[in-house]
């Protein structure tokens, strides 16, 4: 979780509710402990790969799991976008998509050829990320750049939309706790190892991300922070320790790379799963021989994200990717709710807690990601519709 999406969505979040971001880190923290929790759950059961494709497939019907899956593709693709974009405007801003682009083309080829990251590569990254993010604060607070009376007067909209809207833009930065959640058969006694491993890494998380937050609005006018395309970077430089931002550029290559590494490999390996069940065209099933890999779907999906690029900014991106992925656990949590009772009465409504957490960050997130959003889940049951009408008949 601690990788490359705080130093893309911070500052889009912050533009749209000021300290009330704060509220929002908050709320986006909740919904992805109550998505977890579902996802928890439901692999324990169904101790498969796809996610809520999977789990909506098994427990709501073809249908919920074809959305669910749809919307993952769509919302990772717009990911990736977002990671490519901001690898770009930390390395070099003047040549944002060109860089983006050629990200973009790197990462597909490692992963045509099968190349995976390795935890180790994995702890490495995040080692390099907190550095970068413990830069950030100390360049801030030891810098001067950072005031109590900034922070005081920074404004302030700490309205229920303003702070949702927020949270639908850092929910973004949460992204991984579910691969906590499907370590059940990797770990010993996975009823209480599980749910402690997600609440403290959320909980570390959280306190990472606050953090940082806070010093940003501390350091650097509101306004500033949402258009600066290295938000993190003009933090850095609004202090006498600016010589450091170099350090700051690297951690956010470095991990907006890394996450990109994996997300595409998820995408591509997704789209080749929802291909195989003939939701998406036969030809993205195809596995090369060699290496073994959805060469198919990689491809496919790195052209995807490379189209985004060139249409679309950071904040957009970030939007449609958390709309739709918000969709995703919707259903995730609905699946959820279908499972044995737990012993707990507040897990029990749990579920539900999560299903509206998710829409109603969903619905509150900028009119263009809403609107684009529903439009590509339309157009995917369309596609279905058209392609497979006797799946259409029997649901």
């Amino acid at each position: 979780m601690i990788g490359a999406g705080i130093f893309a969505a911070l500052g889009p979040a912050a533009g749209v509710a000021g300290t009330g971001a704060l509220a929002g880190l908050g709320v986006a923290a909740l919904v992805a402990l109550l998505n977890a929790h579902a996802v928890a759950r439901l692999a324990a059961v169904h101790p498969e790969s796809g996610g809520a494709y999977a789990y909506g497939r098994a427990r709501l019907g073809p249908w919920w799991g074809f959305v669910a899956g749809w919307g993952f593709v769509a919302g990772k693709v717009a990911s990736c976008a977002a990671m490519a974009l901001t690898v770009g405007a930390y390395a070099a801003p003047g040549a944002m998509r060109p860089v983006a682009l050629a990200a973009i083309a790197a990462v597909t080829l490692v992963n045509v050829r099968g190349v995976q990251k390795t935890a180790a590569a994995t702890r490495a990254i995040v080692v390099l990320v907190l550095c970068a993010l413990g830069v950030v604060v100390v360049a801030a607070l030891g810098g001067g750049a950072a005031s109590v009376e900034r922070l005081a007067s920074a404004p302030r909209d700490l309205g229920p939309a303003a702070v949702l809207r927020s949270a639908g833009l850092l929910f973004f930065a949460f992204a991984g706790y579910a691969r906590v959640a499907t370590l059940g058969e990797e770990v010993r006694d996975p009823a209480r190892t599980i749910p402690r491993a997600i609440a403290a890494a959320l909980g570390v998380t959280l306190v990472v991300y606050a953090a940082v937050l806070v010093v940003a609005l501390a350091s650097v006018p509101v306004g500033r922070l949402a258009t600066a395309p290295a938000p993190l970077v003009a933090v850095v430089e609004s202090g006498r320790l600016a010589a450091l931002a170099p350090v700051v550029r690297a951690g956010a290559v470095v991990a907006s790379f890394g996450v990109l590494l994996s997300l595409l490999a998820g995408v591509g390996r997704t789209a080749f799963a929802m291909a195989a069940r003939g939701d998406l065209p036969a030809g993205l099933a195809a596995v090369h021989e060699r290496t073994r890999v959805p060469h198919r779907a990689e491809i496919a999906a790195g052209a995807a994200v490379a189209l985004i690029v060139l249409l679309a900014d950071v904040r957009g991106a970030i939007g449609f990717s958390a709309f739709t992925v918000l969709v995703y656990y919707a259903i995730a949590n609905a699946a959820a709710a279908t499972l044995p009772r737990p012993a707990s009465r507040l897990l029990v409504v749990a579920p539900a807690l999560g299903v509206a957490g998710c829409m109603v960050v969903a619905g509150t997130l900028p009119a263009g990601s809403v609107v684009g959003g529903i439009l590509v889940l339309l157009s995917g049951v369309l596609i279905r519709v058209i392609r497979r009408p006797d799946r259409a008949a029997a649901g």
